[in-house]
């Protein structure tokens, strides 16, 4: 998976690569889809919901620049994956998911793979988490036309948030830096996410 679908896509963050050598996908995937769970594409994980291609994992990850000492916030926990590969790439990890089932399923998987720096949260995505902002790196498993503002405001200086922007008719990535209070976006690659669902994007 790493060589084919990662080293030979550009990825060339070394210690991302790493990382996901090291993380296990497979029992991240529901016992009946384990057999995809290194296959080039995503996979479902219930409430329509997926684990990311590894690809996008990659790609969005590699995007944060981490270098092992930071905060991270995710918004789309799924399956915990995401989070599992976020530890070993900095401090700390908060991660929130809407849906309690999946935000029980990951806190137990990633508990038994023994990522004591991540803490999975139950609550709204798109208002972030406050009581433990700033971060350094926000990452967004979601889609939605625009991106919350709680998000970028809880991001720190020199910090980068990574998110999927647009809708039906087409998505990119965005990478946003804060720098001395102002925002500076860049796109990215094109991709496909599964909506984001909160209140300050409905």
């Amino acid at each position: 998976m790493v060589r084919n679908q990662l080293e030979r896509r550009g990825i060339m963050d070394e210690r991302v690569l790493q990382a996901m050598r090291e993380v296990p996908r497979h029992v991240f995937a529901p016992a009946k889809r384990r057999h995809e769970a290194y296959g080039d594409h995503p996979i479902p994980i219930g409430e329509m919901q997926t684990i990311s291609q590894p690809y996008m994992v990659a790609v969005m990850i590699e995007h944060l620049r981490l270098r092992g000492g930071e905060r991270v916030l995710e918004i789309g926990t799924g399956s915990g994956y995401q989070a599992a590969v976020l530890s070993r790439l900095a401090a700390e990890v908060y991660t929130v998911e809407c849906f309690p089932s999946l935000a029980a399923d990951a806190r137990l998987v990633l508990q038994r793979l023994g990522c004591p720096s991540v803490r999975v949260m139950d609550a709204d995505g798109c208002q972030g988490l406050a009581d433990q902002a700033p971060y350094n790196g926000i990452i967004v498993a979601a889609a939605a036309a625009f991106i919350p503002p709680p998000l970028r405001a809880q991001l720190a200086d020199g910090g980068r948030l990574v998110m999927p922007v647009g809708g039906p008719e087409g998505q990119r990535l965005v990478i946003v830096t804060r720098q001395a209070g102002t925002f500076i976006e860049e796109k990215a690659v094109t991709c496909r996410f599964v909506p984001l669902l909160g209140a300050d994007v409905q």
